[in-house]
């Protein structure tokens, strides 16, 4: 088969970027079609090999050439995700002033990475209730807290309350070392992550001691009103009917709330249902709660993300987390039957000796 010839020019993008050090994402291409040959000057880059594959490649770089121009940066993972035919910026948003949440930490722009995050941002400018249920890496809870503290920032609200159910997923709350304190904060580390991104250590603390920011187990909330604040209520898959009822229920007048989960990842005991989903299925048309269903498509971590939940929702076979108690509760079940066969036969032991 005759070989092809293809030329392609690169015109105002950053070659330094485009390339990577020592040619590092070049070569990434060049690996991904042994069969072809890649070379590279200035901004010309030259592909021979099969007419077909060639049409690929080009079609390849011109991908990272858009991303490159759009994003202004272009990772190896960029590049990794674009060869194995996925289209990194197909669902993400170009940086624009227009989109920053909230100003972090050392100057940082918070602004929504995908277009459903921006949507959150919209549903939760327009409701004061808002559902986000979607896989992990997505940014539900980084949204999230952005927005309660632009909300804070702003005088919107006068404190910000962020909870979490403290559900045993796998491990026994009780065999970890320390305080009640100690042993929760665990469970609440990926709000202090968020919180630390976005506000000055210094001034988080004190806030924190003077209780504008609040971070608490959901069960510290009962019997309370929260009024003129910004609640977040992470995790609430792991919420029973009774517990997501109760959590709706302390939102005062001037409340704001929003409310993440992940129906995939439910630690709850296999005789519980999650309130999450009961929520949804009777909330769904009430006037001032927003629900908004994210995908892998909005994963914003490691490329691999998106495609290990692809292939979960794909096998479509994964055990029920709620049934997680199976293996001990057999294991129970059986030790009971040795023993009960085991006190069935020591009559007749004794019958023998006598």
């Amino acid at each position: 088969m005759a070989n092809s010839e293809v030329i392609l020019l690169l015109e105002e993008v950053d070659l330094v970027e485009f390339y990577g050090q020592n040619d590092a994402k070049l070569n990434l291409v060049r690996k991904a079609f042994p069969d072809t040959v890649i070379t590279s000057r200035s901004n010309m880059i030259k592909i021979t090999g099969d007419k077909k594959r060639v049409q690929e490649i080009k079609n390849k770089l011109e991908s990272m050439s858009k991303l490159l121009k759009q994003q202004k940066k272009l990772t190896l993972n960029h590049v990794k995700e674009i060869l194995s035919g996925g289209n990194p910026f197909a669902n993400k948003l170009p940086k624009d002033s227009k989109n920053i949440i909230v100003h972090g930490r050392n100057g940082k722009t918070i602004t929504p990475r995908t277009k459903n995050q921006k949507k959150l941002v919209q549903l939760s400018n327009e409701n004061d209730v808002v559902f986000a249920i979607g896989p992990a890496g997505t940014g539900k809870t980084y949204t999230a807290v952005a927005l309660a503290v632009r909300a804070l920032k702003l005088g919107i609200v006068s404190r910000i309350v962020l909870t979490r159910p403290a559900v045993e997923a796998g491990e026994s709350l009780g065999f970890l070392p320390g305080d009640m304190k100690d042993k929760i904060d665990p469970y609440l580390r990926p709000l202090y992550d968020a919180l630390d991104d976005m506000i000055h250590p210094e001034k988080l603390a004190q806030h924190m001691q003077n209780r504008i920011i609040e971070v608490a187990p959901l069960a510290f909330m009962r019997g309370r009103t929260l009024d003129n604040s910004f609640i977040i209520l992470d995790e609430a898959q792991n919420t029973t009917e009774t517990q997501l009822k109760m959590f709706l229920t302390r939102l005062g007048p001037s409340a704001k709330c929003i409310i993440t989960g992940d129906l995939s990842q439910v630690d709850l005991p296999r005789n519980q249902r999650s309130g999450l989903v009961r929520s949804l299925d009777i909330l769904d048309n009430i006037n001032g709660i927003g629900i908004l269903r994210l995908t892998s498509s909005d994963v914003v971590r490691h490329r691999l993300v998106k495609e290990i939940i692809d292939a979960y929702d794909k096998a479509g076979d994964a055990p029920d987390p709620r049934n997680r108690n199976n293996h001990y509760n057999n294991r129970k079940e059986n030790s009971r039957a040795v023993e009960k066969n085991t006190a069935a036969k020591e009559p007749d032991k004794k019958e023998e000796e006598e």
